[in-house]
């Protein structure tokens, strides 16, 4: 028992009456009644089937093309049954399309979705060559306004670029519209023109071309026209050279020319004169007319057809194999359906896709069943192509991409230099063959057509105002900030101890900032602390070496050694504030120059306090001062003042203690590093306590300033404690305004300037007389010179 599927076409001339005969559409539907003999013979391929076929013509017009669809779907065609066996009404499985996008797209819109794939293979060739700025000219109708909506919605900088116009061409001969657009071609910036459009819109288009002279343009042709013979002439080709263009995949149908040979008259079912297409193909291809002829055909000359003409004998384009493309389409569209009409006869009962694991039965089939199944198909044709769809039921595309060479000769070659194809697994991939590709243009290159050239690194894209997204500036990226790639979007900033570099485009890390023992600034302060200490020791020595001489014993020897010491250890702590900060020195810094300034003042004080004391002894009842101030009590208020700051320093570290810190807002391409207080109260009580006990000695030996000459040790103190009152006060707002390293150098120059203020002062002129004037230095010549307590 065998059953009759049929599948409908919308290529061949049936039903109505056409002005003329397409022998292209004729091709076309001999090629769907090839594939069907072939899979009807093929044990194979749905094994008790038959594949039957009804055709329609539309006559170039889309009226006809839709009533044609409907009829299709609708079940209400003629049907020619081509087994007499087959049992039951045979449904139709699907209708193939013509090869003309306007009316399949309008005819998809009621059937079905419409996508342009095409279009995603030019932007893949867009894409390859860098080509981010083209032009874009459709013809009106569907099929180039498909293509404008696709190209907007794929195309863009994501996608590969923009489109710098968009132009549609006129119907007919529009010379005011035709000028204007090649106005446009003409001005625009954009090297490339895509065309979407038929033939004969691109000749009227290129008169104007040629009338204006525009030259330099890289064209890009839809399949409409890119092997249009009528475009190839030495009138043209001088424009049109180097032209790149998509078309269909062409493909080979073993068999298929012998099987067009076989087409006779007598050899079909239908003989019915005037409207059977056979009939008609023999009278357009031999130029006769079967009896009875028209009126008055004969009287004018004309032949009548006798059905026994010699095809092979002919040479026209519907016996070249050699380019087929739209019925190598047409071939595939129908394996597909057999192939899933086929899976869907070896489902099993009870294990079917449908609702209850049910299967479509043959006869009462619905089209959706159908489409379960083509959304499956994967096979192979014999001439190698994978045919399959993809999620969105769109067949996976494969496109030759054509290039058109101007000869030495003149004549013209279009040769196919690459593909586009479309895979499951990878995507859309594109071939090329560079070499073979043959430019329009003096440097024998591909051209550049960009609205603006890519941003370097080092930049970002900043777009103009008004204009496409294509069209921007590139601006430097600001400090600290940079990008590493070309067209950046957007400047990435650098990460928090780095720093763009020069160029901004790439971080390099931050300079790093301390006061330095290997910078001038560091050097000239070391070398000042160490001469500083040396001097101290060397005045200790002295002092150790003449401790038995009157002027060492008159300035009360153990508090000079004493202050001598202490001296010392602040010539020494300010080597603490100069290096990179780390942990024990942030936290030794401070207190070590709180400690040792405290012990020097206090030694300062307790001396001014024992002067005052003398004077006071010297006078009659005053006496008993002395003994407040013996060597006990002034050890013990050394140490008693000493050990209040040496208990703030203590508090202060337990506290908050001071840390190193990295420090960026000072300079954003530096890091300072420094030691970061921790308390600034801890500081400031520190400071202040120092500022008490100096002001404190200050006045005291203020008031001893006028005492005999025999005092004027007090003069001595005063004059110290002003340099070191005056150094401090200056010390503060400097600390304060400097940044950075500059701030620890303030302050080891203020521990310096102080330390050397008190040694110069009060051990420089007893070092003096020591040295050079020893015979000052009895106990009769400071009694009587007034340099003593």
């Amino acid at each position: 028992m065998t059953y009759c599927e049929f599948l409908g076409g919308l290529s061949e001339p049936q039903q109505p009456d056409c002005y003329s005969f397409d022998i292209r559409g004729f091709k076309l539907a001999q090629t769907m009644a090839f594939a069907i003999d072939e899979i009807n013979r093929n044990s194979n391929l749905l094994p008790n089937v038959t594949l039957g076929y009804s055709l329609y013509d539309n006559c170039l017009q889309l009226g006809i093309g839709f009533r044609a669809a409907l009829t299709l779907v609708s079940g209400q065609e003629e049907q020619v049954i081509l087994e007499e066996n087959c049992v039951g009404t045979p449904p139709v499985l699907g209708i193939v399309g013509d090869s003309s996008s306007t009316r399949t797209i309008a005819i998809s819109t009621v059937l079905g979705l419409y996508r342009v794939p095409l279009v995603n293979a030019m932007i893949q060739i867009l894409k390859h060559f860098g080509w981010t700025w083209a032009g874009l000219i459709i013809s009106d109708d569907d099929y180039g306004v498909h293509a404008a909506r696709s190209f907007h919605s794929d195309l863009g900088p994501a996608g590969g670029g923009c489109l710098a116009y968009t132009e549609i061409l006129p119907w007919g001969d529009d010379p005011a519209e035709l000028s204007r657009i090649v106005d446009v071609m003409r001005k625009s910036t954009a090297r490339v023109v895509i065309v979407f459009a038929h033939k004969s819109h691109m000749i009227n288009l290129m008169e104007e071309v040629v009338r204006k002279n525009v030259t330099g343009l890289q064209w890009m042709a839809s399949e409409a026209w890119t092997s249009a013979a009528v475009l190839q002439t030495p009138h043209l080709m001088p424009y049109l050279g180097g032209t790149l263009g998509i078309a269909i995949r062409r493909g080979e149908m073993p068999g298929f020319r012998d099987f067009l040979l076989q087409i006779r008259p007598d050899r079909h079912h239908n003989t019915r004169t005037g409207n059977n297409v056979v009939n008609q193909f023999w009278e357009h291809t031999f130029q006769c007319r079967f009896a009875p002829p028209p009126a008055g055909w004969v009287e004018a000359g004309g032949e009548l057809c006798t059905g026994q003409e010699i095809i092979e004998n002919v040479e026209n384009e519907f016996l070249d194999v050699s380019n087929l493309r739209p019925e190598y389409n047409v071939y595939k569209a129908v394996y597909a359906l057999a192939y899933a009409l086929d899976d869907m006869l070896q489902c099993e009962p009870g294990r079917g896709p449908f609702s209850n694991n049910t299967c479509a039965h043959l006869q009462r089939m619905e089209p959706w069943q159908l489409m379960y199944y083509m959304e499956k198909v994967n096979f192979t044709t014999t001439f190698g192509d994978q045919v399959s769809f993809d999620e969105n039921g769109d067949a996976l595309p494969v496109y030759d991409i054509m290039n058109w060479v101007w000869l030495p000769d003149g004549r013209t070659k279009v040769q196919i230099v690459g593909e586009v194809k479309r895979s499951a697994f990878k995507g859309e991939e594109l071939t090329l063959d560079e070499d073979k590709i043959a430019w329009n243009f003096e440097s024998k290159q591909p051209p550049r057509s960009v609205c603006s050239e890519s941003c370097p690194p080092g930049t970002r894209m900043a777009r103009k105002k008004g204009e496409s997204e294509c069209c921007f500036d590139c601006v430097p990226c600001s400090e600290g900030k940079i990008s590493n790639t070309t067209d950046s979007m957007e400047c990435t900033s650098c990460p928090e101890d780095f720093w763009s570099s020069p160029q901004h485009d790439h971080c390099v890390p931050k300079k790093t900032e301390f006061l330095s023992y290997h910078e001038p600034l560091g050097i000239c302060l070391t070398t000042t602390s160490l001469l500083g200490t040396f001097i101290c020791v060397v005045v200790l020595g002295i002092f150790i070496h003449h401790h038995s001489t009157a002027i060492v014993r008159a300035n009360n020897s153990e508090l000079s050694f004493q202050l001598l010491v202490s001296l010392k250890f602040c010539f020494l702590c300010s080597l603490l504030f100069i290096g990179r900060p780390r942990l024990w020195t942030c936290q030794l810094r401070h207190a070590a120059f709180g400690i040792s300034f405290v012990l020097c003042v206090s030694c300062i004080l307790v001396k001014t306090m024992v002067v005052l004391a003398v004077f006071r002894a010297s006078k009659p009842g005053g006496e008993s001062s002395l003994k407040w101030f013996g060597a006990m009590q002034q050890r013990g208020t050394v140490l008693v003042l000493t050990s209040v700051q040496a208990a703030i320093c203590t508090a202060w570290l337990v506290s908050a203690s001071p840390v190193p810190n990295k420090n960026t807002q000072y300079h954003s391409d530096k890091i300072v590093y420094e030691c970061a207080v921790g308390s600034t109260v801890g500081f400031a009580v520190l400071l202040g306590y120092i500022g008490l006990l100096a002001v404190l000695s200050c006045l005291l030996a203020f008031l001893a300033r006028n005492l005999p000459d025999s005092f004027n040790e007090a003069k001595l103190i005063t004059f110290s404690m002003l340099i070191f009152c005056a150094v401090w006060v200056a010390f503060v707002p400097a600390y304060i305004s400097s940044p950075g390293k500059y701030a620890d150098a303030v302050e080891v120059f203020a521990i310096l300037a102080s330390s050397f203020g008190i040694l110069v002062a009060l051990f420089g002129p007893k070092c003096y007389i020591i040295l050079l004037r020893p015979e000052r230095n009895t106990k009769k010549a400071i009694m009587s010179r007034g340099i003593g307590s």
